[in-house]
Order: C-alpha cells, then sequence, then structure tokens
C-alpha cells in the first residue's frame, strides 16, 4: 500500500485540532501508533486510538520526558504554533518573547528531545509546519514571520547537520487553512466584519479560496512517508498559488 506507516510511531505537537488533529487521524488510519502532544486534551472528541500527551511544549524537562516514555519514535511532526497580529511597533517585547517560546523553542524542544532517539537507530523523519509568512512580506505580521522565518532555517540546518544519520527533516509552508484557529482569530479581531474578512482573507489565495486540513494533511503524509526517502531540507508550499502567483 502506497504512504502505508505501519508499524511506526508518529508524534504529532499542536494535534487536537485543525491541521494537526487532520494529520494525526490520517496518519492513525495508515497504520501509524499517533501519540499528540497539546497543550488542552481533546476530551470527549479525541479519537479513541490516539494517545495524548497534556503539555507545554515551551517546558523541555516536560517534552523530555514524553519523549524518553515514547521513544523510539519515527516521525516527529512539529506543528504546535500560535498567531501574533502587528508590525514592529505594535509587538510589543512580551508578545514577541511568548510567540517565540511557542513557535521557535517549542519546535527546538521537541527535536532536541527526539533526535537522539532518531540518532541511535540511524532513522527518523521530522516535520517542521511553516508558513508562506516565511518567504514573502505579510501586512502585520512581523512576530508571527519571524518565527515560521526560524522555523525553514531551522529545518535546512537539521537536515544537513544529520543526513548521514539517516534523519530526514522538511517542512511545509501552508497559506491560509480554514480552521478553528482562522476562526477565533477572525472573531477576536474582527468581530463587527467576520464574513467580509474571510471572504477576504480567502481571496488572497489566486485560487480564491482556503486551503482544508485534510489537504495539508495529504502533503504531510506523502513528506513522512518511505515513497519520499529522497527528499530532505525542503520547503514545502501548499498556498493556493499565493507565494509565486499574486503578481
Amino acid at each position: 500500500m502506497l504512504f502505508s506507516l505501519k508499524g511506526k510511531k508518529v508524534v504529532v505537537t499542536g494535534g487536537c485540532s485543525g491541521i494537526g488533529e487532520s494529520i494525526a487521524v490520517l496518519f492513525h488510519q495508515q497504520g501509524a501508533e499517533v501519540h499528540v502532544i497539546d497543550l488542552n486534551l481533546p476530551g470527549d472528541n479525541g479519537h479513541p486510538k490516539i494517545v495524548y500527551h497534556q503539555a507545554d511544549i515551551t517546558d523541555f524537562e516536560i517534552v523530555e520526558q514524553i519523549a524518553t516514555k515514547i521513544s523510539p519514535v519515527e516521525i516527529l511532526i512539529n506543528n504546535a504554533g500560535i498567531p501574533q497580529i502587528g508590525n514592529l511597533e505594535k509587538t510589543h517585547p512580551s508578545d514577541f518573547q511568548r510567540i517565540f517560546d511557542v513557535n521557535v523553542k517549542g519546535a527546538y524542544h521537541c527535536m532536541l528531545a527526539f533526535i537522539p532517539f532518531m540518532v541511535s537507530k540511524q532513522s527518523g523523519v521530522i516535520l517542521n509546519m511553516a508558513s508562506v509568512a516565511a518567504s514573502v512580506g505579510i501586512p502585520d505580521r512581523f512576530g508571527y514571520s519571524m518565527t515560521k522565518g526560524a522555523i525553514k532555517s531551522m529545518t535546512q540546518s537539521v537536515a544537513k547537520d544529520y543526513i548521514n544519520h539517516g534523519i530526514r527533516c522538511n517542512c511545509i509552508s501552508p497559506g491560509r487553512v480554514h480552521t478553528p484557529f482562522v476562526d477565533g482569530f477572525i472573531a477576536k479581531n474582527y468581530p463587527n466584519n467576520q464574513a467580509e474578512m474571510f471572504e477576504k482573507l480567502s481571496k488572497t489565495q489566486p485560487l480564491g479560496r482556503m486551503a482544508k486540513p485534510n489537504e495539508i494533511a495529504n502533503l504531510a503524509l506523502y513528506l513522512c512517508s518511505d515513497e519520499a526517502s529522497f527528499i530532505t531540507g525542503c520547503d514545502y508550499p501548499i498556498d493556493g498559488g499565493f507565494i509565486y502567483l499574486n503578481n
């Protein structure tokens, strides 16, 4: 079967909703043993055969304890992240620190905790969630763009440093994806014109719509499968033409 993950153990951060949830469910369907690390547990909405670990990825000791408990892990997906709105002057130092801690240090903590076990096996796959904001300038996304640029660079660095240990590392750069994350963002920042803003954000992508979470999950599945064994150090935009066709 193409894209089989049978016999593989997978960790997905931020896997209780949106893109992360779609990835976790799809990978389980493909035969993987899936572990989700998230700040909040899904409650009754969780998948009965997915293992959930409640943890703050900004705390390295907690992440390390989970890694020690469940490793060896064949696939690590760093999906957890938070948004932040504002240009440089409207990004308070506390906002900057918070988004850096979650989006950058969180991914760093997970890679640092799990990669020694991959090195010991001389095998592993790491997939990081970047963004189109890592490649093009987007208004009022100073802090967020900084973190996603860091994710893209970290991906290439890890891919280079661990290529001789049998470890592949890639990242995905989604455009706008319709998730509860996006709905909450619009409701919070544009409470009086939510429908108008949703349409406006959708139309920024040349295909005229937002992506669906399962579309991102399908790409993640390919990149983490054995069929992608010749791919490492790459960033994959999945953006409805946002990066290259908005001219």
